[in-house]
């Protein structure tokens, strides 16, 4: 597994975070780490998207900061460029699949089906993006796709937050868990950083107590 994804194994926790002014970028991110979660995904629904991830980048060089709901090459591209260290897609794109892999760039594509899971494999990876989780099935559904491919590990997310945290992480091929829980949009227009702060602490101490649990 590639160093920078299995990184994000560490805590356990990837926030996914919609910003729409880049402003906040560096605060935010400083407030994630805070609360113990030394990542961020920042997605690409926003125009600030690009320089949110430039800012986090150039400031927060401790941060390990990735780009999400990356859809064309070109996204890819500038992403990489704004300093992006991982790529995360919604679906499987071959093509934007390809472009990461011959650029070296970590990528953890969305898959939902056995299909999505040998494609990814085809393309060389382990890590792939279960999405969205709740929607597809849950855990229970996860664990019945999951159990043909050993060597791989999923990132559920999709409607998952504190309450569903646990048994998620608890399930050993879970590397990590995707979410925005932790830092909402009406946190971030806000600006209660203190909020989000409070809510990644919390999110850390769920992952560590389902880790123990899980024997992990």
């Amino acid at each position: 597994m590639d160093v920078i994804i299995e990184s994000l194994g560490e805590t356990g926790i990837v926030p996914v975070i919609k910003i729409d002014n880049a402003v906040d970028a560096v605060p935010l991110a400083k407030a994630i780490e805070a609360g113990g979660i030394p990542c961020v995904e920042i997605t690409f629904r926003t125009a600030a998207a690009e320089d949110a991830i430039r800012r986090i980048a150039g400031e927060l060089p401790g941060t390990l900061v990735g780009a999400g709901t990356v859809l064309t090459v070109e996204q890819l591209d500038r992403a990489l460029d704004a300093g992006a260290r991982f790529i995360v897609t919604p679906g499987f794109n071959p093509r934007v699949v390809a472009h990461a892999v011959k650029q070296g760039a970590p990528i953890i594509p969305g898959c939902s089906t056995p299909t999505d899971i040998e494609q990814a494999l085809e393309f060389g990876l382990d890590a792939v993006k279960f999405f969205p989780a709740e929607q597809s099935g849950g855990l229970e559904y996860l664990k019945a796709v999951a159990a043909p491919y050993s060597q791989v590990r999923f990132v559920p997310t999709g409607g998952i937050g504190a309450a569903n945290l646990a048994k998620y992480l608890s399930f050993a091929p879970v590397l990590a868990c995707g979410g925005s829980w932790m830092a909402k949009e009406d946190l971030i227009k806000a600006r209660n950083f203190a909020g989000v702060t409070a809510l990644c602490a919390e999110a850390v101490r769920i992952a560590a107590q389902a880790r123990t649990r899980g024997g992990r």
